[in-house]
């Protein structure tokens, strides 16, 4: 039996956008056809690149046109891609749409005002209403999303909208992104230094990650003369936080790593020497960086809020105000993470685990409404 033919559209091809479709390939038979564009200027991706992608379809040879399904993420207006589509030659009608949410619009920080984004929440709306299929990368992420496109219907007092919002519920799932643990996996586990233990920091470099708040905790730890080696990891970008400068010559003897590594093999590396992974997160939809470092060993100091809650129970999680108490208690009582309790805590967010409920959504067979399938 042949394999579905599957479009995948991506005007964001880059970092976990980029992940997720290479994993998905790797792990759920399918003819893939991939149309993307490089991951930069989001919201000109989310305005205009329906028309763009629908005109490479259009130039493409005609008997390679036809697909038994579409997958977008949210950076694309499919509002617009399925109305431009239907004048394409030989372009198969009775195809599925479906849609996966890495973030949402009505939620994720950013520097414009809320004023100015009302058109790219529109777009994630109008987008979820008419595809076939939406998926969510977490429960959190999920729930989010349908408690905004109430309250923003609610808006239009004299037009009675809602139920459309029920018909986006009825239709959509969450389905963690699958992460690819076996280089991870590859690396031999080094004994961890319980006199001086190594905090991983591995996010964004960006106020919505809380960058502040970290390294504000870190000097009260180190006025009290707690020990700890530091790996700053993560992408950083033209505009960053001014206390990364700052913490750079603070922490400078407890540095052992301050940057970005572009190579996975040298930053998994570097994961598995840790023996903590914090993250003090404002905006978290998933949390693959976390769940990466948990997989090599480090034990996970995280908000009990987000995404958080879902992925790790209450023993990983501090409350607003008491990251210091949590961070220190667990420095003074040599932290560590076995071999079979950080695959415990992982392997259900693994691609192995999670093959089988991509070829269910893939393969456009039935599922249960709003949940992890």
């Amino acid at each position: 039996m042949s394999h579905k033919r599957i479009l995948v559209v991506e005007p964001y091809y880059g970092g976990s956008h980029q992940q997720f479709i290479e994993g998905l390939i790797d792990n759920v038979p399918a003819e893939y056809t991939i149309l993307s564009l490089p991951a930069r200027k989001w919201k000109m991706r989310m305005q205009l690149s329906a028309p763009w992608f629908v005109r490479q379809i259009d130039e493409m040879e005609i008997s390679e046109r036809f697909f038994d399904a579409v997958l977008f993420s949210t950076f694309i207006d499919v509002a617009v891609f399925k109305a431009l589509i239907v004048s394409v030659k030989n372009w198969n009608h009775s195809c599925k749409y479906l849609l996966y949410f890495h973030e949402n619009q009505f939620s994720y920080p950013g520097i414009l005002p809320k004023k100015s984004n009302h058109q790219f929440t529109a777009i994630n709306f109008t987008a979820a209403l008419v595809a076939d299929f939406v998926a969510f990368n977490s429960h959190f992420n999920r729930i989010n999303f349908l408690a905004q496109c109430r309250d923003y219907t609610r808006k239009a007092i004299d037009m009675d909208v809602g139920v459309e919002v029920d018909r986006i519920e009825k239709k959509s799932v969450t389905l963690y992104p699958g992460i690819d643990f076996k280089e991870l996996d590859r690396l031999s586990v080094l004994e961890k230094n319980d006199h001086n233990p190594l905090i991983i920091w591995n996010h964004r470099w960006e106020h919505d990650k809380n960058p502040e708040e970290f390294f504000e905790i870190l000097s009260r730890l180190q006025e009290e003369g707690i020990g700890f080696r530091l790996a700053v990891l993560g992408q950083s970008f033209s505009r960053q936080p001014a206390c990364f400068d700052d913490a750079k010559k603070i922490f400078d003897k407890n540095i052992i790593h301050f940057g970005y590594i572009e190579d996975r093999i040298a930053y998994y590396k570097l994961l598995v020497q840790g023996n903590i992974v914090v993250s003090t997160a404002l905006h978290e939809f998933y949390g693959i960086a976390v769940l990466e470092a948990v997989r090599a060993g480090c034990v996970p100091v995280l908000p009990a809020r987000l995404s958080y809650q879902e992925l790790f129970d209450g023993a990983y999680l501090y409350e607003d105000g008491m990251l210091f108490e949590h961070l220190k208690e667990l420095l003074c009582c040599k932290p560590s993470l076995s071999l079979s309790t950080s695959r415990n805590l992982t392997d259900r967010y693994s691609w192995h685990s999670l093959t089988e409920q991509y070829r269910c959504w893939l393969g456009l067979r039935k599922v249960t409404s709003g949940t992890e399938q």
